[in-house]
C-alpha cells in the first residue's frame, strides 16, 4: 500500500476525490479486455485520475521520487493486458483528459487530449468535411491515447493506414514528470530523432501520452459497400490479392471463414448456403457515384474470375449497415459459441494469408480446439479465435500450445506477432523470436534511457 506521505502528495496533485483506494475501485481498474481478466486480479495500490497534463506531471514526479510503478489506462479496450497493473502501484487513469483542443481546418489537423474517444474525434472532424481514417473495431469506446500507444489499426488500414500514419506530434510526460513535445504542424520535419514515432506504439513503457496532433484528409464524397460469398477462404483471399494487383484499392476489405459465418447465422437466426466457405465485405470510396460504381464493376469482374458464388451491392444506407452487420456482429457472435475464447492478432504478408490459415486450422485439429478466423485480408492482419473454457485446466494447456503454434506459423511465413493489438503481457514469451537478441538489446537501451527507474508500465513487452 502507499504511504501517507505519498497519498498526501497525490491528493495535492489531483484533488483528494480523484485518488481512489477502495477495494472496488482498485479491482475495477485491474483488468482490460484481454483474457488477463480471468486471472487473479492485479490490483493497483491506488487509482489516480488527473485532468490536465500538469497534473499528470505532478503525479509522475511523485512516482519517480518514490519509485512507484505507474500503469497508464484509458477505457481498457486493449487485448494484450497492456493496461493491467502487474506490479501494483499507481493506475493513472486518463479518462478526464477528454477535450478536443483545436480543429485547424486550414492545415487539416486536429489536436486532442489522450482521453478523447475515437468515434467522437471522427464525428467532430467529419462535421467539417474532414476525415480521420483510423477505425479500430472498438472505436466507440477506445481512446485516441490508447490507439497511439498501441499504434492501432482497423478496417480502413488497407487503404488509409494505421493510427501512426496520422500522428504529427505528441505531448508526453516522461517518467520524472518532465513534459516533452514532439513533432508539429510542419509537414516536413527531420530535425533530430523521430521521437513521435518512437512513442507511437510504445505501449506506455516510455512515457505518458497526454495530447496528440493528428493530420486529417478530405472526407470521401461517396462510398459504396458490397458483400461477396465464396466457396473457400482461398478464393476470397485470391480476389483481394488480385484486386490490389490491378490497382483497385478498397477502403476496407474484411474476410470471414465458415466458422465465423456459422456463428453469425446462429446469432441472427438465419442460414447461409451450405456451399459458402467464406465471406468478404468491401467498402470503396471516391469523388462521385461514377467513380464508386466503376470500382464496384471492376471488383465484380475480379470476384467472378476467382469463383465468387454471389455478390450483393448495398443500394442505400440501411442495406450498407446490413451488409456490414455480419462483420460488426462477429466478435459477439463467436463469443456466444463457447464459455470463453482466446483471440490473437497476427500479421503476415498478404499472399501468405491463406497459407497461415491452413497452418492454424491444422493446429485446431491437432489440439481438438474449435476455431474461427476473420480479419483484415487487405493488409494481411488476421484474428484467429480459439474457443475454449478457462475453467478446464487440461484444455487450457492445449490452448497455450496452440497459441505457441499460431505465433510460430506467423513467423514462419514472414509475419509478425501483432498487427494492431501490441505485445503487452500475452505475447512477451515470443518477442525474442520476433525481434532477435539484438533487437531486444536495442529496445532495452531505449527503455533504460527514458525510464531509468523502470516505473512506466513495468513487465510489459519483454
Amino acid at each position: 500500500m502507499i504511504s501517507n506521505e505519498v497519498r498526501r502528495k497525490l491528493q495535492v496533485a489531483v484533488g483528494a476525490e480523484h485518488v481512489l483506494e477502495s477495494e472496488v475501485d482498485r479491482f475495477s481498474y485491474s483488468y482490460d479486455s484481454s483474457s488477463m481478466a480471468v486471472v487473479p486480479a492485479f490490483k493497483p495500490d491506488v487509482v489516480v485520475r488527473p485532468a490536465t497534463t500538469e497534473e499528470v506531471s505532478k503525479v509522475m514526479a511523485v512516482a519517480f521520487e518514490h519509485v512507484i510503478p505507474v500503469t497508464a489506462r484509458g477505457t481498457a479496450t486493449g487485448k494484450t493486458g497492456g493496461s493491467v497493473p502487474l506490479k501494483g502501484g499507481i493506475v493513472l487513469s486518463l479518462e478526464r483528459l477528454n477535450k478536443i483542443v483545436e480543429l485547424d481546418e486550414r492545415n487539416m489537423m486536429v489536436t486532442a487530449e489522450t482521453g478523447v474517444r475515437t468515434i467522437d474525434l471522427y464525428n467532430h472532424c467529419a462535421a467539417k468535411g474532414l476525415f480521420f481514417p483510423p477505425d479500430p473495431a472498438g472505436w466507440k469506446m477506445s481512446t485516441i491515447g490508447g490507439n497511439v500507444a498501441e499504434n492501432a489499426g482497423g478496417m480502413r488500414a488497407v487503404k488509409y493506414g494505421v493510427t501512426g500514419d496520422y500522428v504529427m506530434g505528441l505531448e508526453v510526460v516522461m517518467s520524472d514528470g518532465t513534459i516533452l513535445n514532439t513533432g508539429g504542424k510542419a509537414i516536413k520535419n527531420v530535425t533530430g530523432y523521430d521521437l513521435t514515432s518512437l512513442f507511437t506504439g510504445s505501449e506506455g513503457t516510455l512515457g505518458i501520452i497526454t495530447k496528440i496532433l493528428f493530420r486529417l484528409i478530405p472526407m470521401p464524397k461517396q462510398r459504396g459497400s458490397l458483400q461477396i460469398m465464396f466457396k473457400s477462404l482461398d478464393d476470397g483471399c485470391a480476389t483481394i490479392h488480385k484486386m490490389l494487383q490491378e490497382n483497385i484499392v478498397p477502403a476496407a476489405a474484411e474476410i470471414m471463414d465458415k466458422a465465423s459465418l456459422d456463428a453469425v447465422a446462429l446469432k441472427r437466426k438465419i442460414t447461409f448456403d451450405e456451399q459458402i466457405g467464406s465471406c468478404v465485405v468491401i467498402e470503396v470510396d471516391g469523388e462521385d457515384v461514377d467513380a464508386v460504381n466503376a470500382q464496384i464493376n471492376r471488383i465484380d469482374r475480379v470476384a467472378k474470375s476467382c469463383g465468387a458464388l454471389s455478390l450483393r451491392v448495398a443500394k442505400n444506407e440501411a442495406e450498407t449497415q446490413d451488409l456490414w452487420s455480419i462483420r460488426r456482429e462477429l466478435s459477439q457472435a463467436v463469443a456466444a459459441l463457447a464459455p470463453d475464447r482466446v483471440g490473437e492478432d497476427i500479421s503476415v504478408p498478404r499472399d501468405a494469408f491463406p497459407e497461415v490459415v491452413r497452418r492454424i486450422r491444422k493446429l485446431s485439429e491437432k489440439y481438438n480446439l474449435p476455431l474461427a478466423v476473420y480479419g483484415h485480408a487487405g493488409d494481411g492482419n488476421l484474428h484467429p479465435i480459439i474457443l475454449c473454457d478457462f475453467n478446464d485446466k487440461e484444455q487450457m494447456k492445449r490452448v497455450e500450445q496452440m497459441v505457441d503454434g499460431v505465433f510460430e506459423a506467423a513467423l514462419a511465413v514472414g509475419g509478425t506477432l501483432s498487427g494492431e493489438h501490441g505485445i503487452g503481457v500475452s505475447k512477451k514469451p515470443y518477442i525474442v523470436d520476433a525481434l532477435g537478441e539484438a533487437g531486444i538489446k536495442a529496445h532495452k537501451a531505449v527503455k533504460q534511457a527514458l525510464d531509468p527507474k523502470g516505473i512506466l508500465n513495468p513487465d510489459k513487452i519483454w
